[in-house]
């Protein structure tokens, strides 16, 4: 209890325990009776009593000061220490100008990350012989020399206009540099607050060479969760390979202590999934706490899609991606199929109009992105054959090309088959799905209904014959509609050469080559990525006063907080606080609402009084599967699309983008000079300029 209008401050224990006080025993003891009270100060009395206290404050500080001085000059007289000698002298005027002049370098290399300049102009390869042209970087030094910089003017006004100032390799140097000072200023924040978890995006091309984005989450000082980009990982086609540098890099590159991971998700385009399981199975083995499981920013059933092993279905993905693309690049197409719904759907303009509206979303990363497309079908095939034989010359070449190419791939019957079976075979996974992306109630729920949902799966396994015969009916009626001809793949039947078996039908096929496999992988992939050690963690959301509320109060966490018993700070109080906790709630005020969120929760003034069910909550929400709640601290992942949306492939820095999507991250430039001095201490000093006429370029600076 703290009385706040008191002049003297009272001050809780970080790791203090809730207790409850007996408040009513001094009225049964006659001795306490006669206590003397507390005298109340009267608001001069208290404003002296400050006063008195900041004097004091005042005078420890300046006697400090003193001892201080004292003592530093006593050390430097007496001692005559090495490092205290270093320290003390002054850098010479060389010293100071060449510093300068690499933080103008510096400034230059920071300036183009965060606007995302690429460092090289002009196609130096197309250019005759013997004409000089001046990088990106070059051009920026320039315009800062004619701008008046001292230091870049005394270095290179006698150098020849068609020398090339600072080599590539130095850039790069410098720029690894920029990389790791930024980068590390979040990876402190990451290990202050001890428990993360890793997420990586699909592999993207930069420069010719396919990467990992990798993205950490950690809770802040603030009790905000954040998802910060925090660089690529070169990939690898050997997912054992891949496995170790993936765990070397987090480890020993950026210092990461994966013994407080606690949670890896792995977004992967069609074919990259089966080795990410093996990076994600591997680090298990060494991490037991590291749960694998999806992340929040991707719809389940859009997950499962992508991991399907099956050819036909990465096709049929990456097809409907183009046509998504495509429609969203040109405003004119999309009103074309506008139109073109509205013909089809005049009998239900509701269903027309809501179509209309999801047409101009990113439809492809629903929960429900194949019943979307198999109801779009018709108008989009419609529209783009439209587009492909207008006569008008309304669209340029571009578009009528990608129509004609997109409604032939469209229109193929190993396409239609395919969005259909998957269709059917998500919809017992849609509302399961939907759910984990909801309020913290709805995913705690949803854990609870995985048997049920393995259940149907494996009864449709057991049926598959049946289900497929349904499947396949409705395929080929698609088909039909679409005059499109029902037969075996091409591809199929020139592998066999025509000796294939006569009764293999195409129902047949489909059934062999599609159906079976995806149920099977799909029950699967939901075992892996909700194990036993997952599901209980997503049970410890009871703790969430809303979902309390939901369950009556009735429950108990302490039964699956065991995983995370070594994570808190007093695990042998954690049966007490917690009936404190769900007492405080159960026997709230009328007007008091239960928080429905860990963000919510954790934000609240006295979670601090509770600090096993504190850090439970930090650690849940680090759960890949859990969503970053305010917007504003989950922007990494928008930016490094936006970044890969904006830059060409060619263009593209892996040093540079890490510049670009964490532009807001402060940064030190002495720290940086200082760092390149150390690890470059020769080409740290003051270095003559390098002929650039293209043929005779070194690297040597």
């Amino acid at each position: 209890m703290i009385c706040r209008s008191s002049p003297y401050r009272t001050v809780l224990r970080d790791n203090a325990v809730p207790t409850i006080f007996d408040l009513t025993s001094h009225l049964n003891n006659p001795h306490s009776r006669h206590r003397k009270r507390i005298k109340e100060l009267s608001e001069d009395e208290i404003r002296t009593l400050k006063q008195q206290k900041i004097d004091e404050a005042f005078e420890r500080k300046q006697a400090t000061q003193e001892l201080n001085e004292n003592n530093e000059q006593n050390t430097v007289s007496e001692e005559g220490g090495e490092e205290q000698e270093e320290k003390a002298v002054p850098l010479t005027l060389e010293e100071r100008e060449n510093k300068d002049y690499l933080k103008s370098l510096f400034e230059i290399l920071i300036l183009m990350g965060k606007q995302n300049i690429p460092l090289d102009g002009h196609n130096v390869d197309e250019l005759p012989e013997g004409i000089f042209a001046s990088d990106n970087f070059q051009a920026l030094l320039e315009y800062r020399i004619n701008g008046g910089d001292e230091v870049l003017r005394k270095r290179f006004e006698m150098t020849a206009v068609n020398l090339e100032y600072c080599s590539k390799t130095q850039q790069k140097q410098m720029l690894e540099i920029c990389e790791n000072c930024v980068r590390e200023e979040t990876l402190r924040e990451v290990r202050d607050s001890h428990f993360f978890s890793i997420v990586t995006d699909e592999v993207v091309d930069i420069a010719g060479e396919e990467h990992l984005p990798v993205l950490v989450r950690f809770v802040d000082d603030s009790h905000n969760l954040r998802e910060e980009f925090i660089g690529f990982l070169p990939y690898e086609a050997d997912p054992e390979i891949l496995a170790v540098k993936f765990h070397a890099t987090i480890t020993e590159k950026w210092g990461l202590n994966m013994e407080y991971c606690r949670g890896q998700a792995y977004i992967v385009s069609s074919g990259f999934a089966s080795k990410m399981k093996v990076v994600a199975t591997r680090l298990l083995e060494k991490y037991p706490q590291a749960v694998y499981t999806l992340c929040s920013s991707c719809a389940l059933n859009v997950w499962l899609a992508k991991s399907v092993p099956v050819v036909g279905v990465s096709i049929a993905l990456g097809t409907i991606e183009e046509v998504c693309c495509l429609f969203n690049q040109s405003p004119q197409l999309l009103v074309e199929l506008d139109n073109t719904i509205s013909a089809l759907f005049q009998d239900n303009d509701e269903k027309g109009n809501e179509l209309k509206k999801i047409c101009r979303s990113q439809w492809t990363g629903r929960h429900d992105t194949f019943e979307v497309l198999v109801d779009l079908l018709q108008a989009l095939v419609m529209c783009l054959d439209a587009v492909s034989s207008d006569l008008s010359v309304r669209w340029n070449n571009f578009i009528v090309g990608r129509a004609f190419v997109l409604s032939s791939a469209l229109t193929d019957f190993d396409f239609i088959v395919t969005i259909v079976i998957m269709k059917n075979v998500l919809s017992f996974t849609r509302a399961f799905g939907k759910n984990l992306q909801g309020q913290t109630s709805d995913v705690f729920f949803a854990a609870g209904s995985l048997t049920a949902v393995l259940h149907s799966l494996n009864e449709v396994m057991e049926n598959i014959e049946v289900y497929h015969e349904f499947w396949f009916e409705e395929a080929t009626n698609l088909a039909t509609k679409l005059d499109v001809q029902i037969r075996l793949p091409g591809k199929f039947r020139r592998a066999q050469q025509g000796n294939f078996d006569p009764d293999m039908t195409s129902e047949n096929y489909y059934k062999e080559i599609l159906s079976v496999p995806t149920v099977e992988h799909i029950i699967q992939e939901l075992k892996d990525i909700f194990s036993e050690q997952h599901l209980k963690a997503l049970k410890c959301l009871s703790l969430v006063p809303s979902v309390m509320g939901q369950l009556k109060f009735n429950t108990s966490e302490e039964h699956h907080a065991d995983m995370f018993k070594n994570d808190l700070p007093n695990p042998d109080t954690l049966s007490a606080e917690l009936h404190c906790w769900r007492i405080k709630w159960k026997h709230r005020g009328k007007d008091i609402e239960l928080p429905a969120t860990i963000y919510e929760a954790l934000h609240l003034p006295d979670i601090k009084f509770f600090p096993n069910v504190y850090a439970l909550l930090k650690v849940l929400c680090l759960l890949p599967l859990m969503k970053v709640e305010n917007e504003k601290y989950g922007i990494g992942r928008k930016r490094l699309k936006a970044y890969l949306k904006n830059t060409l492939t060619g263009q593209r820095s892996s040093n540079l983008a890490l510049l670009n999507i964490n532009f807001d991250i402060k940064h030190d430039l002495d720290l940086m000079v200082d760092t390149y001095i150390k690890l470059y201490p020769d080409k740290a000093e003051f270095q003559d300029c390098i002929p650039s006429n293209n043929s005779e370029v070194t690297d040597d600076a």
